[in-house]
């Protein structure tokens, strides 16, 4: 691929492209690049340099990692350290990167959770893959529901005292969990910045709880992961399963998931975005931009023009997705 070039362009209509982060001083853009899924050591690298420059160059300036996006696990970050290097670093101070812990990394009883031997040694790995001196969003990816929460909470207080992470958030915790970690980080003088859970049109489990609410009461941003349901709100399974689709394959998505109320209820969803001119994609993520509480989604995407699709989501109108059904049943 040719050299870089950032567009100059980027940061106009900033206000229509950005939500503030809780009470933080931090500005993320609504629709924030995961690298969960497509930038593992299988995936092709043009095409991955390519999905990242183009959401760069509509002011996408989040990257969300983790240590065990792949595959294989580390394989994200390595390709993250690789497009920095060729295509990102005169823009270092520009961008908002995000990794994690807590998931399995290497053999032993130090490979995963919460421990503070687990957090210090994985944040070390990642930034040696990603060849950075620090991040800016560094994560307890998961609940450990053994590790005492202090342990993990000061390792987590330690790292951004290192310089080693900017901010800390909390991902995937139950409430009662992260009302906990709020106090103590409170604290400690290091505020949680955000929590990420998975909250769409199929799974609002989150919602219920009343983590975005607890999350906008006391000041914490809040973004969804999994927002397009690994695409299960996207065209791709209004026919059924395609051959060579993550379903067909036997990933993160079971095909039992697709059942006929299922199919049923996208393509009504899907009918009701033709009717307004947008995708299914876009509207479903319009929907969660719309729900209280929340800064960011993250999407994923295989090609530019699916992120492209994605990105459009901020111009769909609010009003639309108040007439959005929910599905009753559990998918995920």
């Amino acid at each position: 691929m040719k050299e870089y070039t950032a567009s100059e362009t980027r940061y106009d209509a900033a206000a229509d492209k950005y939500r503030r982060c809780g009470n933080s001083g931090i500005l993320l853009p609504k629709v924030s690049l995961g690298f969960w899924q497509n930038f593992g050591a299988d995936a092709s690298y043009d095409n991955a340099r390519a999905i990242a420059r183009l959401a760069f160059d509509n002011g996408v300036t989040h990257f969300d990692l983790a240590n065990n996006y792949g595959p294989p696990p580390g394989a994200a970050e390595e390709l993250l350290g690789r497009m920095l290097k060729d295509d990102f670093h005169t823009h270092r101070d520009e961008l908002f990167i995000a990794s994690k812990a807590g998931y399995d990394m290497w053999a032993g009883p130090y490979g995963s959770w919460g421990s503070r031997k687990h957090l210090i040694s994985s944040l070390d790995q990642s930034l040696g893959r990603m060849q950075l001196d620090y991040v800016d969003l560094f994560y307890i990816h998961r609940y450990d529901p053994v590790t005492p929460l202090d342990e993990t909470l000061q390792a987590l207080v330690d790292i951004v005292r290192t310089g080693k992470a900017l901010y800390i958030g909390i991902s995937r915790w139950p409430l009662e969990a992260l009302k906990y970690a709020n106090e103590f980080l409170r604290k400690q003088g290091v505020p949680p910045l955000i929590f990420q859970g998975r909250l769409n049109l199929l799974d609002r489990a989150v919602q219920e709880e009343g983590v975005p609410a607890y999350c906008k009461n006391e000041g914490i941003g809040f973004i969804s992961f999994s927002a397009l349901a690994q695409g299960l709100l996207t065209s791709r399974y209004l026919g059924g399963v395609p051959s060579d689709s993550r379903m067909a394959r036997g990933g993160s998505l079971q095909q039992e998931k697709l059942t006929p109320q299922l199919l049923e209820y996208l393509n009504t969803l899907n009918g009701m975005a033709i009717e307004h001119g947008e995708s299914l994609a876009t509207m479903s993520l319009a929907w969660v931009l719309a729900q209280e509480g929340v800064t960011s989604v993250l999407v994923g995407a295989r090609t530019p023009e699916q992120f492209a699709e994605s990105l459009r989501c901020i111009e769909v109108s609010q009003e639309i997705c108040k007439e959005l059904p929910l599905y009753p049943h559990k998918v995920f």
